[in-house]
């Protein structure tokens, strides 16, 4: 296990300095002056020549990607154009809402998709089935940006039970102190115990969970059930209901166990695809997070914030990979 784990780990570092050479290459090959971004829209050729220098782009491409690569190692990812704060103090501060976010959506996804595969192999070539199917093909067909919009319409304007957007309202954040452990406002309001700001967080967050959480939902149900469909035609499910044993406890106890592997492999490479395609859910419903943070950045051309974004969901990925691959060795058959 020890060998896999270090086997894994150094080929993910060849991956991530492939994805780090990638990414700087095409902000150097960009048709873009980040310089005269540093400097302002206002500044003088002499100015924009000063911040060239400041930023270093005056060296040689090969001489700035290894000074970038050195300031990496040091946590240093450099200063956004934008925002002008560290793109370090800018990731600190807008992950945790995004974590929280995309969380939220795997939690519910899962509470949704594998019931629904599970039952969808039980009644195989039934009516729940097709429903199923249609269903999650549906979830993982349909554009996230017109469900989010949809849901607004229609929990929002017309029906008037849920907030427009935002993590919290205005008379909440005015008259109420945010706590601020994690970042994550609904686990920092559940473990202080404003029940307040809890209350208002969580209802908040239903909207924008939703249609994250409908591309998870597609394949988790869809995945349950291909393994299912497997696992029920086994002959010890054939025994155990030989043996008169529940049905819901061979469903649950026996059947689901063994299909677990191929689940969390699709769940956790969905929360990885899930992290760093929020962007659009985020600016509909006015997150505060890294997908919102990316837009802007993108629209703006701050190479230096979409490098660091960049390199963090490479990381994402990488590390989401490594923890499917360990859940799968825990199954006896498997052989790493």
């Amino acid at each position: 296990m020890k060998k896999y784990i270090l086997r894994r780990f150094l080929l993910s570092l060849i991956v991530l300095f492939g994805v780090i050479l990638i990414i700087f290459t095409i902000t150097r090959v960009v048709p873009s002056d980040p310089a005269a971004k540093w400097a302002g829209a206002r500044a003088t050729a002499e100015q924009v020549a000063a911040a060239r220098i400041e930023l270093g782009l005056d060296k040689p491409v090969p001489v700035q990607f290894v000074k970038y690569l050195e300031d990496l190692v040091h946590g240093d990812l450099g200063y956004s154009l934008r925002t002008r704060n560290p793109v370090t103090s800018d990731l600190k501060a807008f992950i945790p809402a995004t974590v929280e976010l995309v969380m939220m959506g795997t939690i519910f996804a899962m509470f949704i998709g594998i019931p629904l595969g599970l039952y969808s192999a039980k009644y195989k070539n039934k009516m729940l089935d097709h429903f199923s199917r249609f269903f999650s093909i549906g979830c993982v067909s349909l554009p996230v940006f017109w469900v989010a919009l949809t849901l607004q319409l229609v929990f929002y304007s017309y029906l008037g039970l849920l907030p427009l957007g935002g993590r919290v309202s205005t008379e909440v954040a005015l008259m109420y102190e945010m706590p601020h452990v994690t970042g994550m406002l609904i686990f920092d309001s559940l473990i202080t115990g404003n029940w307040v700001v809890f209350a208002d967080a969580l209802k908040h967050i239903i909207l924008p969970m939703i249609p994250i959480a409908l591309y998870p939902i597609g394949l988790v149900a869809r995945m349950t059930r291909s393994a299912m469909l497997e696992i029920l035609g086994e002959d010890y499910i054939a025994a155990e209901r030989s043996y008169g044993l529940p049905e819901r406890q061979i469903l649950w106890g026996y059947a689901l166990k063994n299909s677990l592997g191929p689940t969390a492999t699709v769940v956790t490479l969905s929360v990885g695809y899930t992290l760093m395609n929020t962007f659009l859910v985020e600016s509909i419903f006015n997150w505060p997070g890294i997908g919102k943070y990316v837009a802007a950045s993108v629209v703006s051309m701050d190479f230096p914030a979409i490098m660091g974004v960049t390199i963090f969901s490479a990381i994402c990925y990488m590390v989401l990979n490594l923890i499917a691959d360990l859940v799968i060795s825990l199954d006896p058959r498997v052989r790493l």
